[in-house]
């Protein structure tokens, strides 16, 4: 039986009674269901104001188009961010009307502080931090920067929802956390996300942001027992980026076995480094220390990483790439060159199969099969 990357987990009857309920409420759009996520998701991870989204990207635009507008920067100002990371991070800096300024990686394959230093110039605004596979790398460094040079730090946690750092969920020292619930994270829903601020005032302008600027929710109207339910103000240009109670009514369900999930996740990750350390064909991707990891990836490194994908292709074996080097991109390619390391992490970086489908027995063989082929290559 084929071994895939990811495959979603979904608690499928405690779901369907949940989407039941909102169906059988004639409620499935904003509010009801959203409400209990957001309350729910600030009392298990800590973060004060939570606001539930249609994905992670809308949330990475919102936070940086708040900044923008609020702060007063000027179109072009930059930001800095990671080369090795899902293309919507470094999207959203553009069509934000923002120049994305690539910092390059260290061994964690999270943005080195001391490239960050070398790229920061007068015209920077702000850092976006990605947590890599659930590592927070040296990020306590990238906040202190951030604090000391006056910058914005909006942490793209889209796998980091249920890691903690010394005991304390990521999130609560950044001026923006986004997390991503999309189907195959760690907390799947079909797509959603959540985008927490630590201040109500800029919880309170997101509220109106993610429903075109309009200052009343239709839930809130629809509550309001009073005349006049269609008259509301739309105070600013905003977008439709709000989530919605059937993906709610699912996260609120996996919510519930998250912290059990990543324990078996950072099992599985236990039982690779078992097999795998001490290869020297086979680099182990560290940990950073204190980092009680969400593990939503387990990367290795490997020379010939195509030819030896492609091998374990044929043992049923299939890993993926996290991520390609977005200067390989036409969009970015003027950067290319910039990051070394991010770029030889790119052609080396293997994700191999971390689900609650994976075995023990399924991690011996993965692990094995890939000694086998990489040690087979060196010999070629």
């Amino acid at each position: 039986m084929a071994i895939n990357l990811f495959v979603p987990n979904f608690r499928i009857d405690e779901c369907m009674d949940a989407i039941r309920e909102c169906l059988e409420k004639g409620w499935t759009g904003l509010g009801f269901k959203t409400l209990e996520i957001e309350k729910a998701w600030s009392d298990y991870s800590g973060l004060p104001h939570s606001h539930f989204l249609n994905s992670n990207t809308s949330g990475l635009h919102l936070a940086l188009h708040m900044f923008k507008t609020e702060k007063g920067w000027a179109d072009g100002d930059e930001v800095i961010s990671t080369p090795l990371t899902f293309v919507s991070t470094n999207h959203t800096i553009v069509q934000s009307g923002l120049t994305p300024v690539f910092a390059d990686v260290d061994d964690s394959l999270c943005i080195d502080p001391d490239d960050l230093l070398a790229k920061i110039t007068p015209r920077t605004r702000a850092v976006v931090f990605v947590g890599l596979g659930g590592n927070c790398g040296r990020y306590a460094e990238v906040l202190r920067i951030c604090r000391e040079r006056g910058l914005v730090l909006v942490l793209d946690a889209a796998h980091m929802a249920g890691t903690r750092v010394n005991g304390r969920h990521v999130g609560w020292d950044a001026d923006c956390t986004v997390f991503s619930f999309q189907a195959v994270k760690n907390l799947p829903t079909a797509d959603s996300g959540m985008i927490c601020f630590p201040d109500a005032e800029r919880d309170a302008r997101a509220r109106k942001l993610t429903w075109l600027g309009i200052n009343k929710d239709t839930y809130s109207r629809s509550m309001n027992q009073g005349a006049y339910k269609w008259m509301y103000e739309v105070e600013e240009l905003g977008f439709k980026y709000h989530g919605n109670s059937i993906m709610a009514a699912i996260a609120l369900v996996s919510l519930k076995y998250l912290d059990r999930d990543n324990a078996y996740r950072r099992q599985l990750a236990s039982w690779y480094e078992q097999h795998l350390k001490g290869d020297p064909a086979i680099g182990l991707v560290p940990m950073a220390a204190g980092c009680e990891s969400s593990r939503h990836l387990f990367q290795v490194r490997v020379a010939q990483r195509d030819q030896v994908l492609m091998a374990l292709n044929e043992f049923e074996i299939f890993p993926g790439v996290h991520y390609r080097d977005n200067t390989a991109y036409r969009v970015y390619r003027h950067a290319a060159g910039q990051c070394p390391q991010a770029e030889r992490a790119s052609d080396e970086v293997l994700s191999l199969p971390m689900h609650m489908g994976v075995t023990e027995q399924d991690v011996r063989f993965i692990a094995e099969k890939l000694k086998e082929i990489v040690h087979r290559n060196q010999r070629n």
